[in-house]
């Protein structure tokens, strides 16, 4: 099975655009103002608008403020929703879309656990951060502590084109998500390194 490729955090709509073209699966979009990978509902949208049919448009939010949620999903049509904080169950199935929940890996909490506390996500991301950090740090983990048959599984944090084949073939995961190793800075994708990033991956995949 081929391995999924979502780019996370983009800000520019010639980003998404380029994304596309070179062959990723899905463009993740991050609601958070903390994160220098935020984008408002305007910039968002011009994002949107450079995304054909058929490749997902993700909206990651981390403990999001009331009515937050639902101005992104009536005001863009997300795809799937992407909750990295400390969001109950309840919450995530509150808004009615597919929706995938971060797994914290780095200490703390029991993966397995966590992942049986939602049991209608569509997938689950595995991410080097702990229990209430909002992740995105481009720090990896030992993915030997990954449990068995996970729906959707994701794996995120520290992936680049240097490392990605290698976790490919490794864990064999649904999808792996990058953000920071596919950019010159924070933010802002380089078309080179999103190239070779999909080209690793499809060798991690043949291997």
């Amino acid at each position: 099975m081929r391995t999924r490729v979502k780019i996370c955090g983009v800000t520019r709509p010639e980003d998404a655009a380029a994304a596309v073209e070179l062959g990723a699966d899905a463009i993740g979009l991050v609601f958070c103002d903390a994160s220098p990978r935020a984008v408002d509902m305007k910039e968002a949208r011009a994002i949107v608008a450079a995304v054909p049919a058929f490749v997902s448009v993700v909206g990651l939010f981390v403990d999001p403020k009331p009515g937050q949620v639902e101005v992104a999903v009536e005001g863009l049509h997300l795809d799937t929703l992407q909750f990295h904080g400390n969001e109950a169950p309840e919450l995530c199935r509150h808004y009615e879309r597919r929706y995938v929940k971060a797994v914290p890996m780095g200490g703390g909490a029991d993966p397995s656990e966590y992942v049986a506390a939602y049991p209608d996500a569509s997938g689950f991301l595995f991410d080097s951060h702990r229990v209430g950090e909002r992740g995105g740090r481009g720090e990896s983990f030992d993915h030997d502590t990954i449990p068995g048959g996970v729906r959707g599984l994701t794996v995120a944090g520290g992936l680049s084109a240097e490392n990605v084949a290698e976790v490919v073939r490794k864990v064999r995961p649904f999808a792996v998500d990058v953000s920071s190793g596919v950019e010159s800075e924070p933010g802002i994708k380089d078309r080179e390194r999103i190239a070779r990033f999909l080209a690793e991956v499809e060798r991690g995949d043949e291997t």
